[in-house]
């Protein structure tokens, strides 16, 4: 396939997202990824089903690229697969509780102990050490955790995010640790544990906000889709539609302040003299973007806005956005044709381009063991080995 990171073969024994999207983004730089499943498959194969045989869109999503081979690694056949395979690789990924990453024999000194220079790329729920450190979770408790649910909606009930960010989030800082793993070690001949946690990323991603709670004291409340330090910041109803509006910073203020034909009025008024002045009356200024967005099209609303250099936004639903004509020129998303598809499924590239070495969608996610006897064969089992290995029930 080619790409940086050609030559470097990554074990996934990841499940769900974390550790999945992690390993897919070093494939799609050029990464041999190795995915190793549970014979009758994974659980995160079959989230959301669109294909005949159960695979899901999640999984369409985070495997591309990869080969999959279809293992028992808590059998001893099992674990001298594990090892000749671990003894070729040079990252394993598995976004999996300590527990059962020592019942594996996954864990750092167990790797370690066959690949000296291996690095373990892994994540938790609530990282550690602490006192929840063993726990489970899934992305919903990092935002939960996180203050983010809190200010999210307007208060009663509070709403999650309809997208698993933490988890993507996760994956992100997991792929950026294993790159400079491995810059290290080119550097020292040194493995290391890259680790990440879906609470971790999450109070990384909110971080802002409880440095504001720490350091004044300010108690904030969620107020829907309203800004509170900066305005207008809102989601505005337009004559077909909605449309998103961001303004903060004094240019940005000005040229909204144009815009709207009102320079005067907003511009040497002391109550919005700056964005925590114009946050704290967001409610004013919004009540005026409202009536402005009212008497337009989303489109011509967004083209107006747009023009004037203010950031904005229509509100798209999910086919909206496969639609958008920015969307499909800008090339963000590849059809991908997978076994049993009514249609090909448009799979998103990894959302960073390097000009001269670009990442690349290229295979489609394997079928659950597809490349088991490949992979077998070039670790040194023969025919007959495979199929005993088979009879056995151990891959």
């Amino acid at each position: 396939m080619g790409g940086v990171l050609d030559g470097v073969r990554v074990l996934d024994f990841g499940r769900y997202i974390a550790g999945p999207y992690c390993a897919t983004l070093l494939a799609e730089f050029g990464a041999e990824v190795i995915r190793v499943e549970k014979r009758d498959g994974s659980e995160d194969r079959f989230v959301a089903p669109v294909g005949e045989d159960g695979e899901g869109a999640l999984f369409l999503q985070v495997n591309r690229n990869k080969k999959c081979i279809t293992l028992d690694p808590m059998k001893a056949e099992g674990q001298e697969v594990m090892r000749r395979l671990v003894a070729t690789a040079d990252v394993v990924v598995a976004n999996l509780p300590p527990q059962t990453l020592r019942a594996m024999k996954l864990d750092y000194e167990s790797l370690k102990a066959v690949k000296p220079d291996i690095i373990l790329t892994t994540a938790t729920a609530f990282g550690g050490p602490g006192p929840w450190s063993d726990r489970v979770g899934f992305d919903g408790v990092g935002q939960v955790m996180s203050g983010s649910v809190y200010m999210t909606g307007a208060g009663d009930p509070p709403y999650r995010a309809a997208v698993n960010w933490v988890d993507f989030g996760t994956a992100l800082h997991c792929a950026f640790g294993t790159l400079a793993a491995l810059i290290e070690r080119g550097k020292s001949g040194r493995g290391q544990v890259v680790e990440g946690a879906l609470l971790a990323t999450a109070l990384s991603f909110t971080n802002a906000t409880l440095i504001e709670q720490a350091v004044i004291n300010v108690n904030r409340v969620p107020t829907g889709n309203l800004g509170q330090t900066a305005a207008p910041a809102d989601i505005y109803r337009t004559n077909d539609g909605w449309v998103l509006c961001q303004v903060t910073g004094h240019p940005l203020f000005k040229r909204w302040a144009r815009l709207m034909g009102e320079e005067e009025q907003w511009l040497n008024d002391p109550r919005f003299a700056d964005d925590i002045s114009r946050g704290n009356n967001g409610p004013i200024i919004s009540e005026r973007m409202a009536r402005w967005c009212a008497e337009r099209t989303t489109q011509e609303a967004v083209d107006t806005l747009g023009r004037a250099m203010i950031p904005t936004g229509p509100v798209l639903s999910p086919q909206q956005a496969l639609d958008h004509p920015h969307i499909r020129a800008a090339g963000f998303m590849q059809d991908v044709d997978y076994p049993g598809l009514p249609k090909p499924a448009p799979v998103a590239r990894a959302a960073v381009r390097l000009s001269e070495t670009p990442g690349d969608i290229a295979t489609r996610p394997p079928t659950l063991g597809e490349h088991t006897d490949l992979v077998l064969t070039k670790l040194g089992y023969d025919e007959a080995a495979i199929a005993a290995l088979r009879q056995g029930g151990i891959i």
